[in-house]
Parts: C-alpha cells; structure tokens; sequence
C-alpha cells in the first residue's frame, strides 16, 4: 500500500505521544514519518519576551501607583 501526499493527514497525539491510526490499518505492517511537530506550548524566546514585557509593565505600575501614593499622602497632609 503506497500512500500519496493527498493521502496524509494531521493527527493529534494524546498526552503519551501516541496516535490512533484507525481500524483501516488492522493488521497491517505501517510505516510512519513524522514530518512536522508543532508544539501548543511557547519556547524559551517566547517565554524570556513575555517575561521582559511583564517585568517592565510591572515596574511602569510601580511607578505610577508610588506617584500616585505620594499624590493621596500629600492631599490628606495638607487637607
């Protein structure tokens, strides 16, 4: 049995990595090529990026909220 590329087909594996082929091939020999992984988890650029981003909003936020405390502070001194 040859298979042509319109023959292909992406499959999900479950969480050990395995993928039903389906009853067709019951006892038969398969031969598999994993051609392409995508992975639904982000790498280690993508993850160091939304680090940076974070840490940088959060250091923003900071400043705000510590401009904004001496703000409230110096009001209900002088009130």
């Amino acid at each position: 049995m040859k298979v042509t590329a319109k023959d292909l087909r992406t499959k999900e594996t479950d969480d050990r990595g395995r993928i039903y082929l389906g009853t067709e091939y019951a006892n038969k020999r398969v031969t598999v090529a994993v051609v392409e992984v995508d992975s639904d988890r982000p790498d280690a650029e993508e993850l160091a990026t939304a680090y940076q981003e974070a840490s940088e909003s959060a250091q923003e936020l900071a400043e705000e909220w510590d401009e904004t405390s001496t703000e409230a502070w110096g009001e209900l001194s002088d009130g």
